[in-house]
């Protein structure tokens, strides 16, 4: 039968690895999330910037930074997604 201090020692060390995996989680989720609001600021920016200089594109200006926002929106699902699949594996 093992004795409770090797016992103790293993689960410390599984409980250290599960919170360094959390720690690398919520930090690459948090880098990951940088990038994407950076550009979805530029992207509203630009086009406020756009429509202010040419106001009868407006309808075309708008579909095209939706379509930004939603492609810009999504690398941080990815990174997110990513960050999931390291922290399970």
């Amino acid at each position: 039968m093992p004795d409770i201090g090797s016992m103790l020692e293993i689960a410390q060390a599984k409980t250290t690895a599960d919170g360094l995996k959390s720690i690398a989680l919520g930090v690459g989720a948090g880098l990951g999330t940088i990038g994407p609001g950076i550009g979805v600021g530029y992207i509203f920016g630009k086009v406020i910037e756009s429509v202010t200089r040419q106001p009868e594109m407006r309808e075309e200006i708008t579909s095209i930074q939706w379509l930004g926002f939603a492609l810009t929106e999504a690398i941080v699902f990815y990174a997110f997604i990513f960050g999931l699949i390291a922290f399970f594996l």
